[in-house]
């Protein structure tokens, strides 16, 4: 069995018939079906049923096919990983983006692949940061960024930075002219926050358990939802700056710090040591760092780089 053999097969159950797949493949139809029978005798089953019409994949064939699509998409990936070590690099590249980051961040790093990565496809995926954990870590997503994030067996991270937790309420709403609101009191308001598991809950309940508070609020895990209920006005949202950084600047919401204590989390830019192309992992995570400093020295993102080498390139720390 060989490589040929599996884009032949392949090739035969999209087409439905041997004489479409050898026009697609410029392959001799006899060759083809004496291909298709080597690999049949090979395998002791029966992969194709043929009549009038062309051929049907048997249930063992379907699923043989399936398994034969996976092994060809990784061999491709191997050689364009291997081409990437001489020249520049090429292939696909998928990072998860917390839903708080993602409107913010997402425009800058593709301007920053355009530019330095022409060749990269780069796909951003965004989604709570509970479901980005379980996607690193099966190696679904090539690179992440994660809050608080978990010690994994599969990940290497480096983390970036400390960003701060404010509370978000309707323009000129009482709060906003104190300024500041103690942790204590925060439950006593009228709360909407994503629904757990997310690292945002997390980080309240853990503070709430410290000082014997009991956390209430609506879940609701769409951020443009949460939005358009905080300016509403029947409800308050606890998130970071930069996840509401555009309604801030249409003077739809307003800022209130949260103190005594003031609750906070750390970001960290996480690759995937599943991913096919570790290069091009390596340098996507590269990117991300620059674009997320680059953002903070500009206090377009209103937050804390923890080291001199965050600001300048990730270190890959092995979980």
């Amino acid at each position: 069995m060989d490589l040929r053999q599996l884009r032949y097969f392949v090739q035969i159950v999209d087409s439905g018939n041997f004489s479409r797949a050898a026009e697609i493949l410029r392959v001799a139809q006899p060759s083809l079906s004496q291909q298709v029978r080597n690999l049949e005798e090979e395998l002791g089953v029966e992969l194709l049923v043929r009549h009038a019409r062309g051929v049907t994949p048997t249930e063992l064939g379907l699923r043989f096919s399936e398994r034969a699509r996976r092994i060809l998409e990784e061999a491709d990936d191997a050689k364009a990983d291997l081409r990437s070590l001489t020249e520049s690099p090429s292939g696909r590249v998928l990072v998860g983006l917390p839903t708080s980051a993602a409107r913010g961040l997402a425009p800058d790093l593709y301007a920053a692949f355009a530019q330095r990565l022409p060749n990269v496809d780069l796909r951003v995926v965004e989604a709570m940061s509970g479901y980005l954990d379980e996607l690193i870590q099966a190696g679904r997503i090539d690179v992440a960024l994660l809050y608080d994030h978990k010690a994994f067996e599969n990940v290497a991270w480096t983390e970036m930075m400390v960003e701060e937790l404010l509370l978000f309420v309707p323009k000129g709403h009482a709060l906003a002219a104190r300024g500041e609101i103690p942790f204590a009191r925060l439950f006593d308001l009228p709360l909407v926050l994503p629904g757990r598991p997310n690292v945002l809950r997390t980080v309240l309940h853990r503070l709430a358990a410290r000082q014997d508070l009991t956390p209430r609020a609506v879940d609701c895990d769409s951020l443009p939802a949460i939005a358009k209920m905080v300016s509403g006005g029947r409800f308050l949202g606890v998130m970071p700056h930069f996840a509401f950084a555009d309604e801030i600047a249409r003077g739809e919401l307003e800022t209130v710090r949260i103190v005594d204590p003031t609750p906070s989390w750390r970001l960290s830019v996480v690759v995937s040591k599943r991913t096919l192309s570790p290069r091009i992992a390596d340098l996507t995570a590269q990117i991300t760092a620059d674009v997320i400093a680059d953002l903070v020295k500009r206090k377009v993102w209103s937050a804390k780089l923890t080291t001199v080498e965050a600001q300048r390139m990730p270190r890959r720390r092995v979980s």
